[in-house]
Parts: structure tokens; C-alpha cells; sequence
């Protein structure tokens, strides 16, 4: 995706979708103001290049991570310049979403130092659980946020009522829309599915 966005220096919206053969080493873009990814599996090498951009402008980033099934290895190391925000002064909005790893991500986010100047939070789309909602309430206040969207989620109705008396007070938008149940396969394995996987 490198030479497209390098051609074009006055792009300010940027999307893909699909993870299959993506490339996309870090680059320097000055005019960037938004980068969405969906993907049912991005790649970990994809997660670093985009993660070790600087985009000066950039104010909202959507990444789908997606599920190792299909190509989907990242993790939360591989987000640390994004989540340093260093590369990203101008960012707003952050989304991690549709990730088998969602908690992971969550306890990562809770101390990610970008958090601070967001107004908007999102971690959609995933299989977060009670796990990866406590390390948001333990870590970092949020209460300065607009919005966290949790949408597509696997939280007990105890959790999904205390992020709600947490954060709503505060004049947080707390979504929690399509709360999702894991599958007992019968054999003692619980399954969660992220929204969307191929």
C-alpha cells in the first residue's frame, strides 16, 4: 500500500479490506487524516509497518486484527509505536477491533500513554470478556473519552454494568450493543468468534 499512498501526498482518507498479501511497510504521509484496515487477519508484519509510520496528521486509525486462522498474528507489542502515540501527535480516534485477542489489547490500551488525548476508544468486534473490561476500569481513567465502543462483546451483564456506572456519569458513551454468548462444544471447549472472520 506504500507506493499508492507515497504517490499521492494530499490523501486524507485512506481503506483497505482484506488481509491476504497485504503489504504494508512504514512510510512517512503528511496529509493522512484517516487509516482504516479490515481484515478477518492481519498480518504481523503488516501491524509493525503501519504501527511504525509516522503520520503527523492522522487522526483516526481502525485496524482489524482479526483471528490466526487467518493471518492474524499480531499482538500488542507489535502496537507499541501507535500506542506510545509518538508517531501519531494529531490522533483522536483508535481502533482495535475484531480481534481474538481483545483482552490482551485491552490491558495493553489501559496503559498506552496515546489513550490520554483520545476522544474516542474502540474495541469492537472482538471477544472481549469480563478479563480485558477489569484491566480497562483498572487502568487509566477514561472518563475524559467521548466514546468507547465495545460493540460485539462477550461481557457478563455485572461488567457491561460497571463500565456503564464508571463512565456514563461522566458523559462517556458506553456502547454495548450485541453482547454475544460463547459455544460449549461439548467436549469442555469454549469458543468466542470475533464479528467478522473470512
Amino acid at each position: 500500500m506504500t507506493p499508492l499512498l507515497a504517490a499521492y501526498p494530499g490523501l486524507r482518507e485512506f481503506g483497505v479490506r482484506g488481509g491476504n498479501h497485504l503489504a504494508f511497510p512504514s512510510l512517512v504521509h503528511p496529509g493522512l487524516e484517516t487509516l482504516v484496515v479490515e481484515s478477518g487477519g492481519l498480518g504481523a508484519e503488516v501491524v509493525r509497518g503501519i504501527a511504525g509510520s509516522e503520520l503527523p496528521a492522522l487522526e483516526r486509525i481502525e485496524l482489524w486484527l482479526g483471528t490466526d486462522e487467518y493471518g492474524g498474528d499480531s499482538s500488542p507489542a507489535d502496537l507499541a509505536p501507535l500506542l506510545s502515540g509518538e508517531g501519531f501527535p494529531a490522533l483522536r480516534s483508535l481502533g482495535l477491533c475484531n480481534s481474538v485477542i481483545e483482552d490482551l489489547l485491552a490491558a495493553a490500551v489501559a496503559s498506552a500513554p496515546v489513550v490520554a488525548r483520545l476522544d474516542r476508544l474502540d474495541l469492537s468486534m472482538g471477544v472481549l470478556t469480563d478479563e480485558g473490561a477489569a484491566a480497562l476500569l483498572d487502568g487509566q481513567p477514561l472518563t475524559h473519552l467521548r466514546e468507547l465502543d465495545l460493540e460485539h462483546h462477550y461481557l457478563s451483564e455485572a461488567m457491561a454494568e460497571r463500565l456503564t456506572a464508571a463512565l456514563a456519569p461522566h458523559g462517556v458513551r458506553v456502547v454495548l450493543d450485541d453482547p454475544q454468548e460463547p459455544e460449549d462444544d461439548g467436549d469442555g471447549d469454549v469458543w468466542r468468534y470475533v464479528s467478522t472472520g473470512e
